[in-house]
């Protein structure tokens, strides 16, 4: 079973602005510090969960994991899908770098109807009253 990963997003309050941003030319590759030690559950077909002002909003899936540099310089570099695939909003607190996910604490995708019709702040506020 595929593991996924979970990253908060910094710079951007949106899906549309993370889309915006890569629209001006940036490549769909999220840079971190470490690199994940379990590599093979990941490409399984584990995607990245994008953390937006406190909710799980969206998820990528993770086509490929690379280290680049060496030594005290090494950065890995996850490259993902460009394809969004939104996700029911899930609350999460802050936290630092990226985390495991694994697929039973996973938000269930939305349906294209879903995900058009529902504005993410309706949506994060009828999930915190346990309506959704």
């Amino acid at each position: 079973m595929a593991l996924h990963m979970i990253k908060l997003v910094v710079g951007c309050d949106t899906i549309d602005d993370l889309v915006a941003w890569h629209k001006e030319g940036h490549p769909w590759v999220m840079h971190t510090r470490m690199t994940p030690k379990r590599i093979d559950e990941i490409l399984d077909g584990g995607s990245l969960y994008r953390v937006f002002k406190g909710q799980v909003l969206c998820r990528q899936t993770i086509l490929a994991i690379d280290t680049v540099g060496e030594g005290q310089n090494a950065r890995c570099e996850v490259t993902v899908d460009p394809n969004l695939v939104r996700v029911a909003p899930q609350p999460r607190r802050a936290f630092q770098g990226w985390r495991y996910l694994k697929p039973e604490d996973a938000p269930p995708d939305l349906t294209e109807g879903e995900a058009a019709d529902m504005p993410p702040e309706l949506a994060r506020q009828l999930r915190e009253l346990g309506a959704w």
